[in-house]
């Protein structure tokens, strides 16, 4: 008697896709963004003098503020039209972006030079030459939404030890000093993260830095704390953990990064001129 064969895998009724459906393929990333130098035209050199002037001034503070030098502003309300729009074209917008809520509620655009930030507000539209606009900082543990007490159900398990540790921190943080807590390693449910939200607040500052992937940071009310959770660019949860320093280094232009953008603005000026 014949050994009893079992029919190969893969075959027979079921197994292949019907004729007339297409086959769905999984969404593939996207290009990284890298910075491109943008040349705006210029017919009118000598109207369009003010806006060169500006954006010289802008690499002459980028250059103090990359020396160690405090953030710089420029204003930019007493641009016409046409100098204001020069401005906007040729420092662009980059990949890091900020809203700060509050009174006055600003919003933040980094420009594709780091560390040039444009900064919009009630009787206010500024570039601010700086590691990260003064008042992302400065303002972004102003509770919008004030910690609030709350009992634990049984869906909490491991959110008191965590905020214990997170208020430790908080309380002792030195600037020099950065403490994480890895979300994604350590054990927790739903209603862990929901209890969390409650207990800490919300800040006034949130960012999005976007490149292959986006990575979106949150204050909380709690000084010194924040929500930092990284996607890829599919826009799935890759990392999630909390921070303990005075702003997350992701957000951050370094000055090595301002040395450059003085730099590449220098050279566009002289092309444009």
């Amino acid at each position: 008697m014949d050994n009893f064969q079992l029919p190969p895998i893969g075959f027979g009724p079921g197994s292949q896709p019907e004729p007339d459906n297409e086959l769905a393929y999984m969404e593939l990333p996207g290009d990284m963004r890298t910075y491109t130098a943008r040349l705006p035209e210029i017919d009118d050199a000598e109207g369009l003098a003010p806006a060169l002037a500006l954006l010289t001034s802008l690499v002459e503070a980028a250059d103090r503020v990359a020396k160690g030098g405090a953030n710089e502003t420029v204003d930019l309300r007493g641009l016409d039209p046409a100098n204001r729009r020069l401005v906007a074209e040729t420092i662009g917008e980059g990949e890091v972006a900020m809203k700060i809520r509050g009174l006055p509620a600003l919003a933040v655009q980094e420009s594709v030079f780091a560390g040039l930030w444009g900064v919009t507000g009630p009787g206010l539209d500024a570039i601010e030459v700086g590691r990260v606009p003064q008042a992302a900082r400065s303002r972004a543990f102003e509770p919008i939404l004030p910690a609030r007490d709350l009992p634990k159900d049984a869906s909490v398990f491991n959110a008191p030890s965590l905020l214990a540790e997170l208020h430790d921190k908080s309380a002792g943080h030195n600037s020099a000093d950065l403490h994480v807590v890895n979300l994604t390693l350590l054990p927790h449910t739903e209603g862990d993260l929901a209890w969390l939200e409650t207990r800490l607040g919300q800040g006034a500052t949130d960012i999005l830095s976007r490149g292959y992937g986006n990575c979106r940071c949150r204050a909380t009310a709690l000084p010194h704390v924040w929500r930092v959770q990284f996607f890829n660019s599919m826009d799935s949860l890759i990392l999630d953990t909390f921070e303990v320093t005075d702003m997350p280094e992701v957000a951050q232009a370094g000055l090595e990064d301002l040395m450059d953008s003085a730099e590449r603005l220098r050279d566009v000026l002289e092309a444009i001129r």
